[in-house]
């Protein structure tokens, strides 16, 4: 990941593949869009830092502001994609969810976190596997409304992106653009990704996840 990576972080290429794999992610979980972003930001970090050793030197390295941006814009756009394609889905949409078990549990209490003036269930779950598709099938196929749901996902995203970045960007400065510098960052990435999904898991995940009305 590291070399393939490398090769991208001099060119504008590497905004245009985190976007789409970020984007696309929420119909392929198994996208490691997370991996990229971090391993992008950590080679960013690492470039900064030779650059700044060796004043003369010329590195090409991504501007990690603008990184976290198309990180946060493409998750936001693929929660509002998913979300618009479930509201459209109709009964054999609803159908699919009623024989999912856990789509089914998750739509509950995303709908009563929404219904009661609270979404951090939607910002928990960008975090956990899956947790996004998840909640934006969900949301759509309840036909939650935009007021309710793309708040919570904007949120979500620039979360989510700006942790990863801040991962990448502190575990090359630390370590280096090693794959040991990029495995810590993406186990502490992981790490909240399980926190996740223990907390969306627990019965009570709606109420501590929501405020009261």
């Amino acid at each position: 990941m590291l070399e393939s990576v490398g090769s991208l972080t001099g060119s504008p290429w590497i905004y245009a593949v985190v976007t789409v794999s970020v984007l696309l992610d929420v119909f392929l979980p198994v996208l490691p869009s997370g991996v990229l972003v971090i391993t992008a930001a950590t080679s960013a970090a690492a470039g900064s830092t030779t650059a700044a050793g060796a004043p003369h030197a010329i590195r090409d390295v991504p501007d990690l502001l603008l990184l976290a941006a198309c990180a946060a814009a493409a998750s936001v756009l693929g929660d509002l994609v998913a979300y618009r394609l479930a509201w459209r889905g109709g009964a054999r949409l609803d159908r699919a969810i009623a024989r999912s078990r856990r789509l089914t549990r998750a739509q509950e209490r995303l709908g009563a976190a929404l219904s009661r003036g609270g979404g951090a269930l939607v910002v928990i779950a960008r975090f956990a596997p899956a947790g996004r598709s998840v909640v934006s099938l969900g949301a759509g196929a309840a036909h939650r409304t935009p007021k309710e749901f793309l708040p919570w996902s904007a949120l979500a995203g620039v979360a989510w992106a700006g942790y990863s970045v801040s991962l990448g960007y502190f575990g090359g400065r630390w370590l280096g653009a090693t794959w040991l510098g990029t495995g810590i960052s993406v186990l502490a990435l992981f790490a909240a990704g399980s926190l996740a999904a223990y907390v969306m898991r627990r019965p009570n995940a709606t109420a501590a996840a929501t405020p009261a009305a």
